[in-house]
């Protein structure tokens, strides 16, 4: 076993936080799904939000998720001109057999950040 990083993103319909919530539980299913992760393997979650979020903490999804003993932080996104508004990213460190091929997952209009990672899309 060792440790992997995974990331992801997807943007959010509204600063609203039933669609922040919903955003962030499809992005942490399918990255669960694509990775065949449990809440057991995860070491931490890191979570960012573009300027324009601020109805609810992407955590509190992660949290109805399961993922209660797995530390969890929310923090701000740089607000660089021109980026693509309303995104929730994530940052998830776990662990996996050596041969684990991470599979990072891009949902919504969020997959034109990394039109590079096939496994992304």
């Amino acid at each position: 076993m060792r440790l992997f990083a995974l990331r992801g993103a997807n943007t959010v319909e509204s600063n609203e936080a039933h669609a922040i919530l919903d955003a962030t539980d499809a992005l942490m299913r399918e990255l669960m799904s694509r990775n065949a992760l449990e809440p057991d393997a995860m070491v931490s979650c890191i979570f960012t939000l573009t300027d324009d979020l601020d109805a609810e903490f992407p955590a509190v999804a992660a949290r109805n998720l399961g993922l209660n003993r797995v530390p969890l932080l929310c923090s701000r996104e740089i607000p660089v001109p021109g980026s693509l508004p309303r995104v929730i990213r994530v940052m998830v460190h776990y662990y996996a057999p050596d041969d684990h091929e991470p599979r990072h997952v891009y949902l919504g209009d969020a997959r034109s950040l990394r039109t590079d990672l096939e496994s992304a899309q």
